[in-house]
């Protein structure tokens, strides 16, 4: 069957606008839906070793939960994916703060991030797949940030069983920008992911203190429970006495990618022997974000089931955390007359 695409309503939000929930689905059966309004990833199915479909992402039924205290279910991330520590920084020669919604710092854009804001959305079926162009202006001074920028993400789901997104954005203004998406997965549609097997393409990652803040070195993974570069289950040493397990609550850390001369190259590869189900991660960001669910408290339930503690796992592709006080970290300042460019794609297969 050929790729397609459907939209319904999604609910209303306070002030009255209409929020609409996409679906994309590709030649093979996969299907995602998706809403603009924080340009979330609601649904994700994909096959197991024995075609059957499942939801992989956690996410809610309706609209009403994503508009309270959702941990960013599936969420378009920006202006600034991760922490900056105490929402401030220095750029040519000015402080700016931002808004500060994580302990005393600011995190994955703030109050009203870009998960929270309602995007323009055009849908398309192409050659290779159906998808959405989803459209934003962010202001000068929203959540504290210099500049107006103007984000572009498209998501296309593929024929070739990926989920690919391209991020673009252009500012009249010099300010941070670091865009990722924050889906939570479970390749076994339920339970916990301890025992998820998860490669992860990195020499080394980005020690935090117990803020979750980058304490400006990288370390090799050799020798810790950061080492993942072969293959093991998430829950192996998750429980290792290390200070920077204690610091994260488990896994809530950046990788350091080999650099990829902005090409694709992978990332991470999670594999659920269950299932079969198997995803891999190519991007051409410097690092990745693997947060193993640790803040999961079954508080929070949606699609049928309870939010547990490590019921889901994010890996995020991304630049580094605070890199706009961190001089060493590679630069996330965008300036008028650049383009910002990035894709990183999941992609979907089964295995034996």
């Amino acid at each position: 069957m050929p790729a397609s695409f459907t939209c319904a309503p999604f609910g209303t939000l306070p002030d009255g606008r209409a929020v609409q929930l996409f679906t994309l689905t590709n030649a093979h059966g996969l299907k995602a839906r998706v809403t603009n309004f924080g340009g979330i990833i609601t649904e994700l199915h994909t096959p197991d070793r024995h075609g059957r479909l499942q939801d992989i992402v956690l996410g809610f039924d309706t609209l009403a939960p994503y508009l309270g205290e959702s941990p960013y279910f599936g969420a378009l991330i920006g202006r600034y994916g991760n922490r900056i520590r105490e929402g401030r920084f220095m750029l040519d020669g000015e402080t700016f703060q931002l808004s500060v919604n994580n302990g005393r710092n600011h995190l994955h854009g703030g109050v009203q991030g870009f998960h929270k804001v309602l995007w323009d959305a055009q849908p398309f079926q192409g050659p290779h797949g159906a998808g959405l162009v989803l459209t934003y202006r962010s202001s000068d001074g929203e959540e504290g940030y210099p500049g107006n920028v103007d984000v572009e993400v498209r998501y296309e789901l593929t024929d070739d069983n990926a989920f690919v997104m391209h991020f673009s954005a252009v500012t009249d203004r010099a300010t941070p920008v670091n865009l990722t998406q924050h889906s939570y997965f479970n390749l076994a549609g339920a339970g916990n992911i301890l025992g998820h097997e998860l490669t992860l393409d990195a020499a080394a990652y980005i020690p935090i203190d117990a803020q979750s803040i980058p304490l400006g070195e990288i370390a090799p993974v050799a020798e810790t429970p950061f080492d993942f570069r072969l293959a093991r289950p998430i829950g192996a040493a998750i429980g290792a006495e290390h200070p920077q397990l204690k610091n994260g609550g488990g896994y809530d850390h950046t990788f350091v990618l080999t650099p990829s001369g902005g090409e694709l190259r992978r990332a991470a590869r999670l594999v659920d022997a269950g299932s079969g189900r198997t995803l891999e991660l190519f991007t051409d960001q410097p690092g990745v974000q693997f947060y193993s669910g640790n803040f999961l408290d079954s508080t929070l339930s949606g699609k049928g089931q309870t939010y547990a503690y490590r019921t889901g796992l994010c890996l995020e592709p991304q630049h580094f955390p605070d890199s706009p006080n961190q001089p060493t970290f590679p630069d996330t300042i965008l300036r008028p007359g650049q383009h910002y460019a990035t894709v990183s794609s999941y992609r979907f297969s089964v295995q034996d």
